[in-house]
């Protein structure tokens, strides 16, 4: 019992987080695991009923499939995301049958138990659920810290599968052995080493099929492909007709920005706060350094601070060619300092102001994603600038996610600062949302610096046209984004992942 609930509950995880990565919004993904899970694990406990009668064999035969099915299903997910395009019902599919064979193994375990040794079901019950409890907590910590650091997604599910396979099969053969028959020992040994040999011989191709599999997700060939504790970061690089390189970022799957065009998206992200004070400017996020780049063009910057939570992706930014080449080496600038650290846990213990921050965070699609547009957490950057000093977030497509970019000004504003909302086009994102602020009673001017460097794409004449929204892009009736009230994922996941 102790074997299976370990396995069992590093099934459930793995589907949990593997939906995280994929499809984002955590919250989602842990509710319909769970809950098919539990239902299914009800289901299964009825239908292993009539098998009662033979528990020795239907135990080894539940295992058997439990430790294929579970051993396989990320696999089987991955794929039906990467090709088939039918996730979320392959998910329901995989957690019911999964459930249904963990629901199958405790009252086929209560037989067994009995016939090993006869005591009240009370003390039977104890037994199993003290077992079972100690399995689980060993099986939850083995995952985030042992299992997926160390095998990822897909080998760590097939490791696992092997030891279900193992304590389920094996050890109900070595203490019923002399209950059963020469025949049914056959069967069930070649059971296993069936089992054991499909996931084994999935194991040694797990690697290129992870390859082939997220090659699938992206158009263009993937360069770098690097799976961090805090996310998948994928880069993919193409030679374009007229023989130019187009290097793309992607975090989660979500592109962060394209070569061709990333200028557009960065001009009018930094010059128009640059405007205002800027002697000391904060970055939260932005670990590729383009951000920071068009910060240090400007010679009257005295310092640039970088917050940064992956240092992975800080490592890429300043030693793999074509981004360090994009971002002109700005990590390594003297007057630049990087640090790797959560920007919400990070605000809390400053103790310096700044006279600009930027706020250049993946998209919010996730609740840990989400908090970093949070009322909240605007109020810290508030905290954190200087007197005159100003703040601008880049706040995701008004055209696209109009919900979630309306919800993020609002937030902003709910936090005391007075907002400016305007938009420009970036090809590779089409329209494309940010928000200027400044804890004044009047919104900031949205001009540009009087030294301003010389702009590949922003002027003063776009910058007016950028605060005119069309009738379809105008303010929406939304909610704040609040810890308590997450409401920029549910935005999320019915817009922009539709989008």
């Amino acid at each position: 019992m102790f074997a299976c609930a370990a396995c069992g509950l590093v099934y459930e995880l793995a589907l949990v987080a593997l939906g995280s990565y994929l499809v984002g919004n955590s919250v989602t993904q842990a509710s319909i695991v769970l809950s098919v899970m539990v239902f299914a694990m009800g289901v299964g406990s009825l239908l292993a009923k009539p098998l009662q009668g033979r528990p020795v064999v239907a135990f080894a035969v539940v295992e058997g499939a439990l430790a294929l099915v579970g051993g396989l299903s990320v696999l089987m997910l991955y794929a039906a995301f990467a090709w088939l395009d039918l996730y979320v019902p392959a998910l329901v599919v995989v957690a019911f049958a999964v459930g249904a064979l963990i629901g199958a193994e405790i009252p086929l375990l209560m037989t067994l138990l009995q016939r090993i040794r006869r005591q009240d079901a009370g003390s039977a019950v104890a037994d199993l659920f003290a077992a079972d409890y100690v399995g689980a907590l060993v099986g939850g910590l083995a995952f985030p810290f042992l299992l997926l650091p160390a095998f990822g997604h897909i080998k760590g599910a097939l490791l696992v599968g092997v030891v279900n396979a193992v304590a389920g099969i094996a050890v109900v053969l070595w203490l019923f052995r002399r209950r059963l028959g020469r025949a049914a020992q056959a069967a069930l040994w070649g059971g296993m080493v069936a089992v054991l040999a499909v996931l084994c011989g999935t194991y040694a191709l797990a690697d290129g099929f992870e390859v082939s599999a997220r090659q699938a997700l992206y158009s263009d060939p993937i360069a770098v492909a690097e799976r961090t504790p805090y996310q998948e970061i994928v880069i993919t690089r193409k030679v374009t007709l007229s023989g130019a390189s187009d290097v793309r970022l992607f975090l989660n799957g979500d592109l962060q920005f394209s070569s061709a065009d990333e200028y557009r998206y960065h001009e009018s992200l930094v010059h128009p706060l640059m405007a205002g004070p800027h002697g000391r400017v904060l970055i939260l996020g932005g670990g590729d350094g383009l951000a920071l780049r068009e910060v240090l063009r400007y010679r009257d910057v005295a310092s640039a601070t970088l917050v940064e939570l992956d240092p992975e992706m800080i490592r890429l930014a300043r030693t793999y060619g074509p981004i360090a080449s994009l971002n002109r080496g700005s990590l390594d600038d003297p007057r630049a300092t990087v640090v790797n650290a959560d920007a919400f846990s990070w605000l809390r213990r400053l103790d310096q102001r700044y006279d600009a921050v930027i706020v250049d965070m993946p998209d919010p699609d996730d609740v840990s994603t989400a908090k970093l547009y949070s009322v909240e957490f605007y109020g810290l950057v508030k905290r954190a600038l200087a007197p005159g000093g100003r703040v601008v977030v880049q706040s995701g497509s008004p055209y696209f996610a109009p919900k979630s970019f309306w919800s993020i000004q609002k937030s902003i504003a709910a936090a005391g600062l007075a907002t400016v909302p305007y938009h420009v086009d970036v090809p590779s994102f089409g329209d494309w949302g940010f928000v200027l602020a400044a804890p004044t009673p009047r919104p900031p001017a949205l001009t540009l610096s009087r030294d301003v460097p010389d702009l590949r794409f922003l002027d003063a004449d776009l910058l007016r046209a950028a605060t005119v929204f069309p009738k379809d892009r105008r303010s929406r009736n939304v909610d704040v984004n609040t810890l308590v009230h997450p409401r920029l994922v549910e935005y999320e996941g019915e817009e922009w992942k539709d989008s």
